[in-house]
């Protein structure tokens, strides 16, 4: 087909215009469709239509409500019931013995059962539930329950995580205390490198827990079926885990449970796991035989939780006269809270990146993600790599400004030139930093302005690397990662049934925009049916920003198939040869022939049947020398470059953050308006992170579970944001194109941090930026971070 690209050739565009390495926004080289083109599914989350779980409403469905434990370590004594079930409108009370059977995000930790069964482990842990006719039933019945506990010492700090006379919150494997994961690896020569330093410099950070907040609350409803079977809506973002999960701890056939994500209300990696939503609302509506709904309050979210690692780290870089790294020694210790969720992936993801995104040859690491008393902590936004993302930054600024050098050149000199392979064999596919470096400067006019600005006001820039999805499931086999089926009807209307959880950030656009440009038609004749297990091939969800990459690929491949198809039979009736055939615009042509879409679509099925194609994506496989290192590979890479611009209130220590320029590299642009969206989505993320956002316990009691106490930026915190589109062309993407959902947001807090030094000269090392960090750092003070514990270095 002459539009095909050959090897070596990048794809056109509808237009058939080449795509430039490099460009801003307003100058997209976009391929799918029109750059002003709204999202399939735009329309419903505008009007109201979109269906969210908690829209859902059966005939005959109770609700369920859970008690929670009031003490963050203590045994269940007993639990009296009786007067729950005497209340009228209570149809059933479940606790943890209904429940038994053990799971986990990762199937080497499932140490979670859906409620609490012998003791509790953290505040807000779920110790029964209840269902009845109404909401407010179930929940005055749960405050009918008693149950009488015994208190335990808790574990709170990750210093009380590694002392062996407090009590292990589990007693599972051989790990030593109370430690998920150990993590040590050691690249090339520590001390040669730092004796090739003519700087060292040494310090510790510490980054907070935050959580997701997201608009839609988690919520389930399960409905029995006929034969025993099971139907489970739910608000997740991995409909394929949650499917296994479920069938799991109910002890059923994944074939007898039909699980539906509807339309969900924003995840941010928060909606990645199995909850007591989903898990009791099944068992319930299989124990009543009519409907159950469990949705969550807004306070139960924040004790939910699983969002980012309050994590501590120590840096201590070697770096030549000229800025050059010469090695990184690096460790970090991570509170986890209470259960496993993705601990252990949480504890390579701190380390493995950071041979990336410069050239470093000389690198060690050890990190520990530990067991406490909090609520459990999982992945959020940039998940594990934005706290040392935040340290290297940071540290890196300290060491160029203490040497008299450019902190931009400095990073520039020594990115990583695509293709390549790091010391600890991540393969680089393509690299875009250095324009997004060039970019972000040039726009903020960085190199002109920092250091000349009025006191008080400061530039900063940092830059960041992420990855476009694991080369390894959460379960280890030879599957495609990714499926796509496609079915065109006479019509000329195209469905595209995958397991993708579209969760806001525009995959069912992606899908029907990657299947339109390879058919020539416009994207409202696709639409997408998603994340049914019963109707859609397996993805494995929308976390790592995974899905453009992968599921994207899996849409071309299904696509090309019909294609071919098409173009044989189109062929023949012109007389032409297959290659000659150009699908644009609705029409299917050769030379001075052509037919329109639907017209091909008839001629087709006419001569080979009812038209249907399927695809799948299987990540590369990866040599890999390093046994330890199963976490952390990705088919590809993306970059990002972000300067940031400061006012900082010298009298009240008051930070405004007034712009942010962040240029990522993302490969090839496929829609420029969701690319800005998600640009712009992490900056407002990491401006929280940095200046207003930390959950505080006391005693492992939450100080801040509702949006009044946990302050997010409203519209007056958040900065002018200015989102370059920067093209490097991945070679093993769908058109070229890479992630932009989660990289963009790792450099926002040092970029902030780093603009902070520039406007008023102090340097903080503890997000977020309060008025008190900032005044106490301004009358020399000291640091507020706590030493780093001794956590060795040998895995466990």
């Amino acid at each position: 087909m002459s539009d095909t690209p050959k090897d070596g050739e990048q794809p056109t565009d509808t237009n058939g215009s080449m795509g430039p390495d490099s460009h801003h926004v307003g100058e997209p080289t976009h391929v799918l469709g029109s750059p002003n083109g709204g999202k399939i599914d735009g329309i419903a989350k505008i009007d109201g239509s979109a269906v969210f779980t908690d829209d859902i409403r059966l005939p005959r469905m109770a609700h369920a409500k859970v008690l929670r434990s009031p003490h963050p370590h203590a045994r269940i004594l007993s639990i009296d019931t009786r007067a729950a079930l005497d209340m009228p409108g209570v149809l059933a009370v479940m606790t943890g013995e209904d429940l038994p059977t053990r799971h986990g995000a990762i199937p080497i930790a499932h140490d979670e059962t859906a409620l609490a069964i012998g003791k509790v482990r953290y505040v807000g842990e779920p110790v029964v539930c209840v269902a009845a006719t109404t909401e407010a039933i179930a929940r005055a019945a749960t405050r009918s329950i008693r149950v009488v506990y015994e208190p335990l010492d808790a574990v709170l700090t990750v210093e009380d995580a590694l002392d062996p006379t407090l009590p292990p919150i589990h007693e599972l494997g051989k790990r030593p205390n109370n430690t998920t994961r150990r993590v040590h690896q050691h690249f090339g020569d520590i001390e040669r490198g730092m004796a090739e330093a003519d700087c060292i410099l040494e310090a510790v950070y510490q980054y907070p827990g935050s959580t997701h907040v997201p608009l839609e609350t988690h919520a389930a409803v399960a409905e029995p079926l006929p034969e025993g079977r099971l139907k489970l809506w739910t608000s997740t973002q991995n409909p394929h885990y949650v499917h296994k999960t479920v069938a799991q701890v109910l002890g059923m056939d994944e074939t007898d449970i039909r699980l539906i994500k509807p339309d969900v209300g924003a995840g941010y990696g928060g909606k990645c796991e199995t909850f007591v939503t989903d898990l009791c609302a099944s068992w319930l509506a299989l124990k009543l035989n009519r409907p159950v709904k469990f949705a969550l309050e807004r306070e139960e979210v924040f004790y939910a939780h699983r969002g980012r690692h309050p994590t501590r780290m120590s840096v201590k870089m070697g770096m030549k006269s000229d800025g050059t790294i010469t090695a990184i020694d690096f460790t970090a210790i991570a509170n986890g809270g209470a259960y496993a969720s993705y601990g252990v992936v949480t504890a390579f993801y701190l380390g493995v990146f950071l041979t990336l995104p410069y050239t470093v040859e000389n690198v060690r690491f050890t990190t520990m993600r530990m067991y406490t008393n909090l609520p459990p902590c999982g992945p959020k936004r940039g998940h594990g790599a934005l706290q040392p993302r935040f340290a290297i930054e940071t540290h890196i600024d300290k060491m160029a400004t203490q040497l008299g050098l450019d902190p931009a050149a400095v990073r520039q000199a020594q990115v990583i030139a695509a293709p390549a392979t790091t010391v600890n064999e991540l393969t680089v596919t393509s690299c875009g930093l250095p324009q997004c470096i060039e970019e972000a400067v040039l726009a903020s006019g960085y190199s002109a302005r920092r250091g000349r600005l009025p006191q008080g006001r400061g530039l900063g820039l940092a830059t960041s690397v992420y990855m476009c999805g694991a080369l390894h499931g959460v379960y280890r086999d030879d599957l495609p990662h990714s499926g796509v089926q496609i079915q065109i009807v006479r019509s000329g209307r195209v469905t595209i049934f995958s397991g993708t959880a579209d969760i806001g950030q525009g995959s069912n656009q992606m899908l029907a925009g990657i299947v339109a440009e390879r058919l020539g038609i416009p994207p409202r004749l696709c639409r997408v049916i998603e994340g049914d297990t019963d109707l859609c091939p397996v993805d494995l969800g929308s976390y790592s920003s995974r899905v453009t990459f992968m599921a994207g690929n899996a849409a071309i491949d299904a696509a090309d198939k019909l294609r071919s198809t098409i173009a044989s039979v189109v062929a023949q009736e012109f007389g032409a040869p297959k290659e000659a055939i150009v699908f644009r615009d609705g029409m299917v042509s050769a030379a001075n022939q052509s037919m329109p879409w639907k017209d091909a679509i008839r001629r087709t099925e006419a001569a080979t049947g009812t038209l249907g194609s399927t695809g799948s994506y299987r990540p590369p496989q990866a040599h890999r020398s390093f046994r330890r290192n199963p976490i952390g590979p990705s088919p590809a890479y993306s970059f990002t470059a972000a300067v940031a611009e400061v006012d900082v209130d010298i009298e009240s220590g008051m930070i405004a953050v007034d712009r942010v320029w962040c240029a990522h590299d993302l490969g090839r642009v496929l829609h420029p308006e969701i690319a800005e969206g998600q640009i712009e989505g992490c900056v407002y993320m990491g401006v929280g992170e940095a200046i207003l956002e930390e959950q505080t316990y006391d005693h492992g009691q939450m100080q801040t579970p509702s949006i009044l106490e946990y302050k997010i930026p409203t519209v007056f915190d958040t900065p002018m944001i200015d989102a370059i589109l920067v093209e490097s062309h991945d070679p093993g993407g769908p058109f070229g194109a890479k992630e932009v959902g989660e990289g963009p947001q790792l450099p926002i807090v040092p970029a902030i941090a780093n603009a902070i030094h520039d406007a008023v000269g102090i340097r903080l090392d503890h997000p977020p930026f309060t008025p008190d960090k900032v005044l106490r750092a301004m009358q020399g003070r000291p640091s507020s971070v706590p030493p780093m514990p001794p956590i060795g270095s040998r895995n466990a």
